[in-house]
């Protein structure tokens, strides 16, 4: 979903377009070019990842519907990914009311509940029609999933969580991401599914670029 798509969305969610449904056999075995499936950073975006590792970024947004198409054969891709693949998680913040969810996750990757309570966030905005737009709504849905109410509202209100949303704000912007999902590699390279073709044909885009930059074909 484009930026401007996304924030005319923010007030409503419309239904899922034609490019999140597509994904054409042609598309999938389309030669992979720079320009056409991707795009080559002219600036090094920040990349947290150790040496040796190859960061991959996941941007998303919680009320996105593509994005909670996308889900999972994202998650199916991470768990095959070998141990020198690391991805990073961002939400993206395209206009002011988007920071409360940025928040969410990080206050959920601060408790050490990102793998178990991600994709019910997803659930929780597209299946059970949950706005997740204020803390106090977050924070009442948390107990429900047996967290205690006032940790996270500490942790939400953190100095941490807030340092990581304005970095999350500082990789968006270095990768110029134009909508999600999207996904930025190792700091040189950015994927979204208006280039790649549908969001499904991301993967096996970033599965090319990993492979190049760890052979070294990537400059």
């Amino acid at each position: 979903m484009k930026r401007r798509e996304l924030i005319r969305a923010a007030g409503g969610m419309a239904a899922l377009g034609a490019l999140a449904a597509m994904e054409p056999a042609r598309a999938q075995a389309k030669k992979i070019e720079e320009g056409t499936d991707y795009l080559r950073l002219k600036q090094p975006a920040p990349v947290d990842a150790p040496a040796g590792q190859i960061e991959v970024v996941d941007f998303f947004w919680y009320n996105c519907p593509h994005c909670n198409a996308f889900e999972p054969s994202l998650e199916a891709w991470m768990a095959r990914l070998p141990a020198d693949v690391k991805v990073k998680r961002v939400p993206v913040g395209f206009r002011d009311d988007f920071v409360p969810q940025q928040r969410l996750f990080y206050t959920l990757e601060a408790l050490g509940l990102v793998d178990a309570l991600h994709a019910k966030v997803f659930h929780a905005v597209h299946q059970e029609h949950r706005p997740m737009d204020r803390m106090d709504v977050m924070a009442d849905w948390i107990q429900t999933q047996g967290v205690d109410r006032a940790k996270f509202i500490e942790a939400y209100n953190s100095f941490s969580v807030s340092a990581k949303q304005r970095r999350a704000q500082q990789i968006q912007d270095a990768y110029k991401v134009e909508g999600v999902p999207a996904m930025g590699v190792a700091g040189r390279f950015y994927v979204d599914g208006n280039l790649a073709g549908s969001n499904p044909r991301m993967l096996p885009v970033t599965d090319y670029l990993v492979a190049e930059i760890r052979k070294g074909g990537a400059k």
